[in-house]
């Protein structure tokens, strides 16, 4: 068992209602959010200082406890925006428990949630008017309140008893004026659950996950007490804010009184860290991996490859004595990621040890850190004073960390004890105790524990291939060695039946465009001859019984869940039905 230490002194809250009334105090006048609005031909940006964004949440939750929804479920789904960051501290701080639905989610799967999490008001997009209008002609839910955040342009096409966003906030602020203190008054069980969030998965499987203030405060304070943000820091919300690592991300940058600004999607990424002026973010690897590649290639473009390599062996020794010269030596590399960037998290997978030091060496902090749904989310993760690449850090100093049932090299399954931890799944008290056991979460991923208590993942406890003659097989580490070739765009590394063993194997999905632009008129045969090539070059590097003996290219994007994360089991269900025609 590992313990992490503490970096910095950090203030300890019971609810998240706490955190975000000590920021407003801390940093009345600092900008909360920074907003794009497009007037016209032009575009103007809307700073919104933490006063603002008080009072905004102050309007909405009394206008909510107002409609009759005290203690009552509130569904929310939308993009990240504004509106979304109010919607959910507003329920979340004093009116019931909030309900994230994914926005990436088809309409029946929207429906059949709204049921499951009996919600009794829902705040939507006005994308989602037609699948509400459905909901609310069906009439067989709970639903009393249809919120919708935009202008409603066209009245004749929605139900006349929905609600606009903004008249409601209106209501709130008169009311609020009007000496209503139902919701900021309102009291708070820091230990009853306050989120109720549905995993990934089709309607039928997916589980709902029970969170509390108390999970999610205490997760913030281990993070304040091992990342350093400033309060004139300005991130950028990548992540869906539907997701834990993307709102328990934008609550610890608020607790240290930062702005917050949205992405405009992912092609625009470059774009948006200038103008700006983006100094953190929280992401998965893909996009930091994507990110690298760039730079490299870049680099390459420009003849520089062993100037860089050169520049950043001086400067990691001069590091070591004291001397930071990076931000003037990396300064054009930096300046093409914004010019501004300091500090970026990694997390909902593991990242590849090259691009995470890539980064560190040209001035870039960058760390990974671990968790899931169910542990608030993060369990572990590198920080200012410890990384170790190929781990995803230390233990956050009020969790535990064990391997259950090891085997020889170390390896099982890894489990986790903390006030993070969920208070369970809602309503399904048989998964619930197939995952605790004995107060011990068991997060179904494998790893171990090193000697200085570094915890590495070796793969997910489901997708571990298991070899006739009794050898384990991690696909992840196969993949990220695979997706580390400048032309790929992702990687499944899976085991195809073949007789009455598995054939390893890998469906390697190009980048078109790099391929077009670096190959030109490149065969299918060449292509693929090129791609075996590299992958004999990864196999040399390996153990013979992690050889990757059969490959499948293509150029279309694999199945993947709204979170990103490729659909294994349905991808190779579909390789293995069209290797059988």
């Amino acid at each position: 068992m590992v313990k992490n230490e503490k970096i910095y002194d950090a203030p300890r809250f019971n609810n998240v209602r706490e955190i975000f009334e000590n920021t407003v105090k801390l940093f009345p006048n600092n900008n909360a959010f920074i907003l794009k609005e497009k007037q016209e031909k032009k575009i103007e940006y809307k700073n919104i200082t933490y006063t603002e964004f008080k009072k905004d949440v102050d309007y909405l939750g009394t206008a909510l406890m107002n409609l009759g929804l005290k203690d009552k479920r509130v569904a929310i789904i939308a993009p990240n925006m504004y509106e979304w960051c109010t919607s959910y501290l507003a329920v979340l701080n004093g009116v019931g428990t909030l309900v994230p639905l994914d926005k990436g989610l088809p309409d029946d799967e929207i429906e059949s949630l709204l049921k499951r999490s009996y919600s009794d008001a829902v705040i939507f997009d006005k994308k989602y008017i037609n699948i509400m209008n459905k909901i609310k002609q069906n009439n067989d839910n709970k639903i009393k309140h249809y919120i919708c955040i935009d202008e409603l342009e066209d009245e004749r096409t929605i139900n006349s008893d929905f609600i606009k966003y903004n008249d409601l906030l209106e209501k709130g602020k008169k009311l609020v004026q009007e000496k209503d203190k139902s919701f900021i008054d309102a009291k708070i069980n820091k230990y009853d659950m306050k989120i109720l969030l549905f995993t990934s998965g089709t309607t039928s499987n997916s589980k709902a996950v029970m969170l509390s203030h108390q999970n999610i405060a205490e997760n913030i304070y281990a993070l304040n007490c091992v990342e350093k943000i400033y309060d004139n820091d300005i991130s950028l919300s990548l992540l869906p804010m539907h997701h834990t690592f993307g709102s328990t991300g934008f609550l610890f940058f608020l607790s240290n009184g930062a702005a917050t600004a949205f992405c405009d999607g992912l092609r625009y990424i470059a774009q948006n860290l200038k103008e700006y002026k983006i100094s953190i973010f929280v992401c998965v690897p893909l996009l930091l991996e994507a990110m690298y590649k760039k730079v490299n290639i870049e680099i390459k473009k420009q003849g520089k490859t062993k100037v860089i390599k050169i520049a950043r062996k001086i400067s990691n020794f001069l590091l070591k004595i004291g001397i930071d010269i990076r931000k003037k030596v990396f300064k054009q590399i930096i300046d093409n990621m914004g010019g501004h960037l300091r500090f970026v998290v990694s997390g909902a997978a593991p990242i590849d040890k090259e691009v995470a030091k890539g980064f560190n060496d040209y001035g870039v902090r960058t760390i990974q850190g671990y968790g899931l749904t169910e542990t608030s989310p993060v369990l572990t993760a590198e920080n200012d004073k410890y990384i170790r690449y190929g781990s995803v850090g230390l233990p956050m100093i009020n969790v535990d960390i064990k391997i259950d049932n090891p085997n020889e090299q170390g390896i099982g399954e890894i489990i986790a004890k903390g006030p993070n931890v969920m208070l369970g799944y809602y309503e399904n008290e048989e998964a619930t105790k197939e995952v605790i056991k004995d107060g011990w979460f068991h997060t179904g991923d494998l790893g171990y524990i090193d000697k200085d208590g570094f915890v590495f993942i070796t793969g997910r406890k489901k997708n571990v291939i298991v070899l006739k003659n009794g050898k384990n097989i991690y696909p992840e580490e196969s993949e990220t060695l695979i997706n580390n070739l400048e032309y790929v765009a992702e990687s499944m590394v899976f085991g195809y039946p073949k007789e009455d063993d598995l054939l390893l194997s890998a469906k390697i999905v190009y980048n078109k465009e790099y391929i077009e632009n670096t190959y030109p008129n490149i065969s299918k045969e060449d292509l693929e001859k090129k791609i075996w090539n590299d992958i004999k070059n990864i196999n040399s590097n390996m153990a013979t019984y992690k050889h990757i003996k059969k490959i499948i290219i293509t150029d279309k994007e694999m199945i993947k869940t709204t979170t990103q994360k490729v659909k294994r089991f349905e991808e190779i269900d579909n390789i293995i039905k069209e290797n059988r025609k």
